[in-house]
């Protein structure tokens, strides 16, 4: 059992709470700052009869519209209904597990006036896999990721679907077979379960951790190809890093100089002096990718721990205070440099991919025998140059985009939760690009008379047990989509003991 008490949380545990999926319950101190809240909220309805936004009072521009105190219940739970409308697919099960557990995170902290119960349940969501069912579009990324939330909380009050053992069903009929009571949402509560970023920031988790993975094959991957086409070390001395010390950039040439430390091939004279910049900058260009890698955790890991609910109910000072803690600008705008750092880490990927086809370097064409009557691996590269320029376009900032919303209270938004969603795509598509790459290295190294490094062939074992040598043409589909499942199935520890170095080495 893991008790949220309050404590601070890295990217790192997150995910190794999710790994061990163990249950999750809440500690002595984060219990008693929810009843504080809950308790002064509801003090000051009782005793002072303030106007307070979104517990009396309608929401967005209706926010001059009283509510009486006999209608507190229903308004929170119209407001849950009426937010609902989410659309696209499905959010798939890792998604919605983070953003239960990112909601009781931050409902721990005491600031949202919500009452125990809602809190625990949200948790007995989370324990038996109650998963409820919501869609990826419809967050502006502003008021919180509003129709996101509602499909998330539709089953607390006994509405809405959820997916329990594999079948998706009405949320009632599972609380009914559980012996939940559906809850009886108070003051405050819905909006305290619509407010706040756990949308974009779950989406954005799952991105950071494929970035990561990512980061570590792509260097494996430009080292493969460096060998394959016998380029210099030159570019990866410590020496360059030092003048120009970048923590990316130096982490990027160390790992590639630990990778090929024992290559016969990269070791050997040279007729050639330099190698195109798609293998001689790897240090500058996957190094800014660690840059920027590490500067969307940093953001990230504040918004894990954060409260981002409104209006905030500051018991310990008897304030109640509106601000803006759920807008995902700082979300947004990492997830689109994180956006753009990925989409030339494909860009440059397929450029060695390029060049591995081309003929050169003591490399037949399209690397393949007999060229003419086989065309080789002259189409992949044709595909991932199509994903590369999807990528350029996916990487357009969502976040210098606005449209104002409810009646122009809501006069800027973020486009937070869809900067995550297309950073998703990207991803994606970044996969397929290095899977790309990944079978154009190893169908290059079988041409070359020495054995490459034997950190590269620790690497390629694993892919070439299922995709062999081609001597001639094949259907290549399956090939690189059973690339892409072993890069899944396979751990980044793999990948991370073979490199040699983490992310959070350049910390």
């Amino acid at each position: 059992m893991h008790i949220i008490d309050n404590q601070t949380y890295t990217l790192e545990d997150i995910r190794t709470l999710m790994r061990r999926q163990e249950p999750v319950s809440l500690g002595p101190r984060a219990e008693e700052a929810i009843r504080r809240s809950c308790r002064f909220l509801q003090e000051v309805l009782e005793k002072r009869q303030q106007v307070i936004y979104g517990i009396n009072t309608g929401f967005g521009s209706l926010h001059r519209m009283r509510v009486p105190e006999k209608d507190m219940q229903t308004l929170q739970e119209n407001l849950v209904r009426s937010h609902a409308c989410g659309a696209g697919d499905e959010l798939p099960p890792p998604a919605v597990r983070l953003m239960l557990l990112l909601k009781i995170i931050t409902l721990a902290r005491g600031y949202s006036g919500v009452q125990l119960k809602t809190v625990r349940r949200l948790a007995d969501f989370y324990n038996h896999d109650v998963l409820p069912v919501g869609y990826e579009k419809g967050s502006l990324g502003a008021s919180g990721d509003l129709a996101p939330l509602a499909h998330l909380s539709l089953p607390l009050i006994g509405e809405g679907e959820v997916r329990y053992r594999g079948r998706k069903r009405p949320a009632r009929e599972v609380l009914a077979e559980l012996g939940w009571e559906p809850i009886r949402l108070q003051a405050k509560e819905g909006l305290a379960l619509l407010n706040g970023t756990q949308f974009m920031t779950a989406v954005g988790i799952l991105n950071l951790w494929e970035a990561q993975k990512l980061d570590l094959w792509a260097d494996l991957v430009a080292a493969a190809s460096l060998e394959a086409y016998d380029g210099r070390i030159e570019p990866f001395s410590p020496v360059i890093q030092r003048i120009r010390p970048h923590r990316g950039q130096e982490e990027t040439a160390r790992r590639i100089r630990r990778i090929l430390r024992d290559s016969a091939i990269i070791h050997r004279e040279k007729p050639h002096v330099q190698d195109p910049y798609s293998f001689r900058c790897v240090p500058q260009v996957h190094g800014s990718v660690k840059h920027v890698l590490k500067s969307v955790i940093e953001t990230f890991e504040v918004e894990i721990n954060a409260v981002t609910d409104n209006p905030i109910i500051d018991a310990e000072n008897g304030q109640i205070l509106s601000g803006g803690n759920f807008h995902g600008e700082p979300l947004a705008i990492a997830s689109d440099m994180l956006a753009i750092a990925l989409a030339d880490l494909s860009n440059i990927s397929e450029r060695r991919t390029y060049r591995l086809i081309s003929g050169k370097r003591g490399l037949p064409v399209y690397l393949i025998e007999n060229p003419g009557l086989n065309s080789g691996l002259m189409i992949p590269q044709y595909m991932a140059a199509s994903l590369v320029n999807q990528n350029k376009q996916l990487s357009h900032p969502n976040s210098v985009d606005s449209i104002e919303s409810s009646n122009g209270q809501e006069d800027h938004v973020s486009m937070g939760a869809n900067a995550v969603l297309k950073t998703s795509r990207i991803i994606e598509n970044v996969k397929t690009v290095l899977a790309v790459e990944l079978l154009t290295a190893n169908q290059a190294l079988h041409f070359r008379d020495l054995p490459p490094s034997p950190v590269i062939q620790k690497f390629l074992e694993p892919f070439r047990r299922k995709v062999p040598y081609i001597a001639k043409d094949e259907i290549l589909y399956d090939k690189i989509r059973t690339i892409i499942d072993i890069y899944e199935e396979l751990p980044v520890e793999f990948f991370r003991e073979l490199a040699g170095g983490e992310v959070s080495e350049i910390r």
